[in-house]
């Protein structure tokens, strides 16, 4: 088949989260499935600088956005057989970041247009357009409501991917005459209006042939009004379209045998690096250098979305225990302030590290035993499964994603990937670490057979791919 995609991101170009991941490791994976595969991105400033020599120019043309004449140019590069087409506008692209600015409505509508309209000039017509979030969540209403009279567009079948449906693309209906050139009629019909604001992203349920999540238990959560930010009945509405397919993670990538950000490599059949890389880091974040001591880790945004509140909460009750956390991340101010606080307080326990370094994060992954994620929601995760690739066992909240991917420890039949809690409290977060805590120190057998589990799971884009390569064979 002819696959092409359609994102704001994609590694290793441009990335801020876990759509750029997917976009970076899903088509290649499909590849190798025998498909041919075409991406489509924004060219950023941050892409020129890092790949400005790599690229090919293809093309150029102009479109109209409302009563705007705006410049399309097109560039190429291709890396493990997937085409990547750049959509050069400086005006739009050259912002020093991928997101949040004043006119983000404007700069991914021009994005969209462009896209759809690139299809024909590069003469790839693809049987499935695969379009991610809220910022092309309207490439399948305007396929069918704009561009359906192209004759080589009308086969086209349409999946969009929602990977956070916090982020919807609520704007100005008049958006629709000024930017994408079409009439209002399907605004004042009801079919894009939602809470009185034109909705991408419910546009993007209603018209594409299939929307999928990224984890099955994540489909479920959005039909209802605690996870759906709103949009749970139209989900409910569209039940029928929608399915889960859980990420995979860069498995050539993230290895413990020859990853290059690790200090010593290490195996599932022998673990005696992995005991040299929690000294390393025990030394380099200058904790007291002992074994013996679990060392939890933390990578994450410091979020309410990922559950700092209860883990400021139970910060100091948690720190009682002999053990060490090394925690990694940016993000709320008060958040921030209490972790520097507590490191403060318990230097020989505690070291936060309040930035961004992803050496560092791969080291976290790699030398420490035991990984706390208690997200309030998860769509899918990757940090999870990314820790269980290097035996950090997962301490996670039963929400989308994490519930799919982490199989909570069974200590009668000694099965299990990591240690879970389903109320999302301070008092069952603490409960199921101190569990987790008992088992490394009490049952080392146990643990290690955990480690084994979660070391041999198949989290592979390989695997994933196999799903959505049926959902487009469906199509």
């Amino acid at each position: 088949m002819k696959i092409m995609f359609v994102a704001a991101e994609g590694a290793p170009f441009a990335k801020t989260g876990g759509l750029g991941d997917v976009i970076g490791a899903l088509p290649k994976s499909l590849v190798k499935n025998g498909d041919e595969v075409a991406v489509v991105l924004p060219y950023y400033d941050v892409v020129a600088a890092k790949f400005g020599n790599q690229v090919e120019d293809v093309l150029s043309f102009y479109t109209n956005i409302g009563w705007r004449h705006q410049y399309v140019g097109v560039k190429k590069i291709v890396r493990d057989q997937v085409t990547f087409y750049f959509i050069d506008n400086q005006q739009y692209f050259y912002r020093g970041k991928v997101y949040g600015d004043w006119d983000d409505g404007e700069r991914f509508a021009f994005f969209q247009i462009a896209a759809l309209e690139l299809m024909e000039k590069v003469n790839f017509i693809p049987d499935v357009l695969h379009v991610h979030d809220y910022h092309t969540a309207m490439i399948p209403y305007l396929l069918k409501e704009k561009y359906h009279w192209i004759a080589a567009y009308q086969n086209i079948k349409t999946v969009f991917t929602i990977h956070n449906i916090e982020f919807q693309g609520q704007f100005d209906p008049a958006m629709l005459g000024d930017l994408f050139g079409v009439g209002s009629e399907r605004y004042e019909d009801g079919t894009l209006r939602w809470n009185n604001c034109l909705n991408w992203m419910k546009a993007a349920v209603l018209y594409a042939d299939r929307v999928t999540t990224v984890s099955p238990s994540y489909v479920g959560e959005i039909m209802t009004p605690e996870f759906g930010k709103g949009l749970d009945q139209v989900m409910r509405m569209e039940a029928g379209k929608l399915s889960g397919i859980v990420n995979g993670i860069d498995t050539e990538l993230l290895d413990p045998e020859k990853d290059p950000l690790i200090p010593y490599h290490f195996s599932v059949t022998d673990l005696s690096g992995k005991a040299k890389n929690k000294q390393a880091l025990q030394e380099s974040l200058g904790l007291p250098v002992r074994s013996d001591v679990p060392v939890i880790g933390i990578v994450s945004r410091l979020t309410d979305q990922k559950g700092f509140d209860l883990v400021v909460n139970e910060l100091h009750h948690i720190l009682q225990y002999d053990l060490q956390i090394v925690l990694l991340g940016t993000g709320y101010a008060d958040y921030e302030n209490a972790f520097s606080w507590f490191a403060s307080q318990y230097p020989d326990k505690l070291s936060a590290n309040i930035t961004f370094d992803l050496a560092l994060a791969q080291q976290i992954y790699a030398a420490c035993d035991i990984f706390l994620m208690p997200s309030a929601f998860e769509p899918c995760g990757l940090s999870q499964m990314m820790a269980m690739r290097y035996g950090t066992l997962p301490v996670v909240s039963e929400v989308g994603g994490l519930r799919d991917t982490v199989e909570a420890y069974n200590s009668v039949t000694q099965t299990g990937t990591g240690f879970s809690f389903d109320h999302f409290s301070g008092y069952w977060m603490t409960k199921t670490l101190e569990s987790a805590l008992d088992t490394y120190y009490h049952h080392q057998e146990g643990w290690k057979q955990l480690q084994r589990n979660a070391m041999t799971r198949d989290f592979s884009w390989d695997t994933a791919s196999l799903a959505y390569d049926k959902l487009y064979q469906s199509l």
